[in-house]
Formats: structure tokens, C-alpha cells, sequence
């Protein structure tokens, strides 16, 4: 399951996009909404106690590293890891820097997935819409079919490729500590924005609050 749930999200979502076509916008920010809070809620109390309790003294400079580091995969990514995909040009050929720094990010939320099974029900409803606003974007901006499956196809692929490598490089689980509070940075950064930008003039309703404390409490009892 920490394999299949990543990459099935991906591809759910990719598949939902292409046949059901999905027009209205609020169902995905409440969807956004939960998963961002039940993708924090995880971090905070599951991840977050495990590193500081085995490395109290350095933890907090590589969380900070992660989030600094998520700003600058922002930069290139235009905020495509929380939903923030905009624009109408056609586009011509793969956006590659977009998907390079996807790609990394996805690879990286996989390592802590093989020590803390249920971050993969985390990551997976955090793809899930991910998923959805990224193919109907692509789709909108008329990028070749066959260039859209590729993407989507490696971006499904590389959560999974990081829990893989996580479980099979001794040298990776030496780090472990280290690489998953970096990780937790970019999950800070990630979870944190998608909650606020989930609202429409960063401003919350009684449906998104409701996600929000749903998410939440699902985490406090996984």
C-alpha cells in the first residue's frame, strides 16, 4: 500500500480529469482544504515528535532547510505542488521546469512513507486533486496528449521511487532522521499553503473550516 495508494492517486485523479471533466472549482478547494489538513495534522503529530526525539539538537535547521528549499522548487514550479496552476497560453512543448521540480518534490515526500505507513493515505489525498487541476490545466492549454501522459505517468511514479529508495539504500536509512525533517519542511511549507490558498481571498467559510477540523481529527486517529 505505500506503493500503490501514491501512484493510484496520481493516476485517479489524471483519470477523472480526462473523462468526467470536472468544471466547478469548489469541490477541489474543499478537497484541497482537507487534504492539506490532514497532511499537516500527520506531520505534526507523527513526524514531527520522531525526529526531534532522536536528534533535538540539529532538527530544526533541516526543517528550515526543507522549507526554504520547497520556496525555491516554488520558483520554478509556479506553485504546482498545492493546486496553483494558472494561465490560458497554448503551450507548445513539456514544460520542463515545471516538471523537474515536481518531480523532486514528489521523490522526496517518499522517504519518510516506508518508516510511517499512514503518510501514504496522506501524500495520496494530497495527489488526488493535485492530480485533477494539473491535467485540466494541461489539458486547457491543449499540451500534446501523449506529453501529458508522460507527465503525469512520473510524477505517479515518483512518490513510490522515493519510499523505494528509502527501504533499499542503507546509506538513506543512516540519514533517516535528517532526510525526514527536511521532508517535514516541505511538508510544512506545502500543507500550510494549501490550506490558506484553498480560500478565496484567503478568507475561510463554514464548509472549509469544516474540512479543515475533518482532516484533522482523521489524523488524530490514524
Amino acid at each position: 500500500m505505500n506503493y500503490l495508494l501514491p501512484l493510484l492517486s496520481v493516476l485517479i485523479g489524471y483519470a477523472i480529469a480526462l473523462l468526467i471533466k470536472p468544471k466547478g472549482k469548489q469541490n477541489l478547494k474543499l478537497l484541497l482544504a482537507f487534504s492539506g489538513s490532514f497532511l499537516l495534522s500527520l506531520t505534526v503529530l507523527h513526524l514531527l515528535p520522531e525526529v526531534y526525539e532522536s536528534s533535538p539538537k540539529s532538527i530544526g535547521l533541516f526543517i528550515m532547510g526543507g522549507i526554504l528549499f520547497q520556496i525555491v522548487l516554488e520558483f520554478f514550479s509556479k506553485g504546482a505542488e498545492h493546486g496553483h496552476v494558472h494561465g490560458h497560453d497554448k503551450l507548445t512543448h513539456m514544460p520542463w521546469l515545471l516538471f523537474i521540480s515536481l518531480c523532486i518534490h514528489a521523490l522526496l515526500e517518499g522517504f519518510p512513507v516506508g518508516h510511517h505507513h499512514d503518510l501514504a493515505f496522506g501524500i495520496a489525498i494530497h495527489h488526488l486533486p493535485i492530480a485533477i487541476i494539473l491535467t485540466t490545466f494541461f489539458l486547457t492549454a491543449e499540451l500534446n496528449k501523449t506529453a501529458l501522459f508522460f507527465f503525469m505517468l512520473t510524477f505517479a511514479v515518483m512518490t513510490p521511487l522515493g519510499t523505494f529508495f528509502s527501504d533499499s539504500l542503507p546509506l538513506l536509512n543512516k540519514y533517516y532522521s535528517w532526510i525526514t525533517a527536511f521532508v517535514i519542511g516541505i511538508l510544512f511549507h506545502i500543507s500550510s499553503t494549501i490550506i490558506f490558498e484553498s480560500s478565496e481571498g484567503h478568507k475561510f467559510n463554514i464548509a472549509k473550516i469544516s474540512m479543515i477540523v475533518l482532516g484533522i481529527l482523521l489524523a488524530c486517529f490514524i
